[in-house]
């Protein structure tokens, strides 16, 4: 019986201004233990996050993505596939619970089958499959992401790291909202004003994020004209919550498709946070993951 463990970060996209093209690691994650078996069928045991909700078979999004991954590579479907999830990500909060779950599937898929299957291969599977790469490429690669398609749909990445003097919070509400949902929300246009606004704050936010860290070049880089004001109406606790952080010079940003709110925490916001947040959200003061996910066989370990 073969066996593999993968641990995989959360991730938050687009803050704020960086739509489906910025994204970051986080250093809270969810590890799962796969192994191949001579049995027949498939078995599935979930922990933490998911426990008692997600589905225990061949329906586990997990399990789906071996299945498709094998296909893909070309290799034999195995008789049997044993399951074990530990997860910590909290499921459609906007921390990249899916995107994590298609990247553990497709690596341990790879893994397992000790097929040649490259990793432009896994990021471009995995971006088909999640839509996006603002969430996957974080999550496969680490660090802080900028992500793109060239003119053959192709997905790229370029990693960045992140001054150290910067770290995230993500504020959870115990309220879920599917992506889906905030997606459906959004404009098919945008002002070209509000466009170019992004752009100059995206570009701003790189520099911040990884040279200087200021409370005032973060407060402006965060801005956002594109996507989170007309998300607002679906999720108004995070979108008040965001108006009073950055009202006392927090910069703070929707996580992903939310609900939850990332917060950049510097030495002169960190004690601002708190105050604002109140008894209805989970605080969670994290780090950049640097690496992204891991794959380890137990005998290597």
């Amino acid at each position: 019986m073969r066996t593999v463990d993968v641990r995989v970060p959360a991730t938050s996209a687009n803050l704020g201004p960086g739509f489906d093209a910025l994204g970051l690691a986080l250093s809270l994650y969810d590890e799962i233990e796969a192994a191949l078996t001579d049995e027949h069928g498939v078995h599935v045991t979930v922990e933490g996050e998911g426990a008692g909700e997600v589905a225990l078979g061949e329906g586990h999004l997990i399990i789906k993505v071996m299945r498709e991954t094998f296909g893909r590579m070309g290799v034999p479907q195995p008789e049997g596939i044993r399951l074990r999830c530990r997860n910590r990500i909290p499921h459609a909060r906007g921390l990249g619970s899916s995107s994590a779950a298609v990247c553990a599937g497709i690596l341990a898929a790879r893994a397992l089958s000790g097929a040649e299957f490259s990793d432009d291969q896994v990021f471009a599977l995995a971006t088909e499959m999640e839509g996006h790469p603002d969430n996957v490429a974080p999550c496969l690669a680490g660090g802080l992401i900028v992500a793109w398609s060239d003119h053959t749909g192709s997905p790229r990445m370029v990693k960045l790291a992140p001054d150290e003097r910067v770290r995230p919070v993500a504020l959870i509400p115990t309220a879920r909202l599917a992506t889906e949902t905030a997606r459906g929300l959004l404009p098919k246009d945008v002002p070209h004003k509000d466009a170019s606004f992004n752009a100059g704050r995206a570009a701003l936010l790189i520099a911040a994020l990884t040279q200087r860290p200021e409370q005032g070049l973060l407060l402006a880089a965060t801005e956002d004209r594109l996507h989170q004001h007309y998300r607002a109406p679906a999720m108004p606790a995070s979108a008040d919550l965001i108006e009073r952080l950055r009202a006392v010079g927090v910069p703070a940003v929707v996580s992903g498709a939310g609900p939850t709110v990332l917060a950049f925490s510097t030495s002169d916001t960190q004690d601002l946070i708190a105050p604002e947040v109140g008894n209805d959200w989970h605080i969670q003061l994290m780090d950049v993951d640097p690496v992204g996910a891991n794959v380890q066989f137990p005998e290597t370990r």
